[in-house]
């Protein structure tokens, strides 16, 4: 049994950890942090979780976390979290962050992509990236792990077999990612309001979108040289659910069999990813609608000889696989357990 702490617990994900991490056989909670509902119920924020736990969300204080807890769940804004890591690593914790403060390697890709200089980039070696289906090796021994971006993971689980092929054009890999309002977190603005995102498929974005670093970075290895994503998502009206469709366009001629076969190697000893590429029936394809509630990523594809190009398809429950869940995961890979442990079980649906 393992004492937990989450730092920033009130939002979507940390209603997600919490909901798993209080079922978990292996985990104690110990610290559920909030600045804005210290000394109130877990449960008033989080209703599903109401007869489930007595916890009460507490002041963030890393040091008193460090004497009653072993590892650490982030659940705080971009940039806010790597100060905290810091100080949680130096106390002898092992830090699991689910924000974007440690997935990039280089410390000059973050004014880059975020628009401000790294706080902590003695760090960024150290960090292991938690996408455990390239990572695993490296996440049992790991003090800390950045999470992964939640269309991140969709669009590098479902374009990797394809890449790894050497059969399409490196310099022109395009992803569509289609997103539920979940993924903008408990934040109130304009674009949330629901007479703005009701019945919407919004663009947002367009370029530089900032998991298109950690995409081009996870997906790095897989090319024999660099490789070029262009990524632009779309808030669809949804709550929770991803789908990242890619385009990729082909050097040379790679038939459906290889393609099958690109797959299910990669994936065939995957307890969280499936392949969702049926003949018959309603779901041919990958829909999040199929993984809502669970940590699996659905993945799939289609050849098309008329533009030359291969279409992937990914979908994950951005809650889940696209955070909590995959936290999770990489959690139970860092204490030697089953990493299927507390969240094996299948989505939910209809929804």
């Amino acid at each position: 049994m393992k004492t937990i702490g989450i730092i920033g617990a009130s939002g979507y994900t940390g209603g997600e950890l919490l909901r798993i991490l209080l079922c978990h056989p292996q985990a104690d909670i110990k610290v559920a942090t909030s600045r804005e509902n210290a000394g109130e119920p877990v449960y008033r924020i989080h209703p599903q979780l109401r007869k489930i736990t007595e916890l009460e969300f507490v002041e963030p204080d890393p040091e008193k976390i460090a004497g009653s807890c072993e590892f650490v769940f982030l659940g705080l804004p971009h940039g806010k979290s790597a100060p905290v890591a810091k100080r949680l690593l130096e106390s002898g914790l092992k830090v699991i962050d689910l924000s974007a403060d440690f997935r990039l390697k280089n410390k000059d890709d973050y004014p880059k992509w975020y628009g401000w200089e790294h706080p902590c980039p003695d760090l960024l070696q150290e960090a292991v990236f938690g996408l455990p289906e390239f990572h695993r090796e490296q996440i049992k021994s790991a003090k800390l792990v950045a999470n992964p971006g939640c269309i991140a993971t969709a669009s590098m689980l479902s374009v990797a077999p394809v890449l790894k092929t050497g059969a399409i054009e490196r310099n022109r890999v395009v992803i569509d990612a289609k997103i539920g309002s979940s993924g903008a977190g408990t934040s109130v603005s304009i674009a949330s309001h629901h007479p703005e995102h009701s019945n919407l498929v919004r663009a947002y974005k367009p370029v530089m979108h900032r998991h298109t670093a950690e995409i081009e970075q996870e997906l790095l290895p897989f090319t024999g040289g660099n490789v070029t994503v262009a990524l632009t998502p779309h808030a669809i009206d949804m709550v929770r659910g991803i789908m990242a469709t890619g385009h990729s366009f082909l050097a040379r001629e790679l038939k459906n069999s290889e393609l099958w076969k690109a797959f299910r190697e990669f994936y065939q000893k995957e307890p969280f990813v499936r392949i969702v590429k049926d003949q018959k029936g309603l779901h041919q394809l990958p829909d999040p609608m199929n993984v809502i509630g669970s940590n699996f990523c659905d993945v799939g594809f289609e050849l098309d000889p008329h533009a030359n190009r291969v279409v992937t398809f990914g979908a994950i429950d951005n809650l889940m696989k696209g955070a909590a869940g995959q936290a999770v995961q990489n959690f139970n890979i860092m204490i030697g357990v089953d990493e299927r442990t507390g969240i094996g079980f299948p989505g939910v649906r209809p929804i």
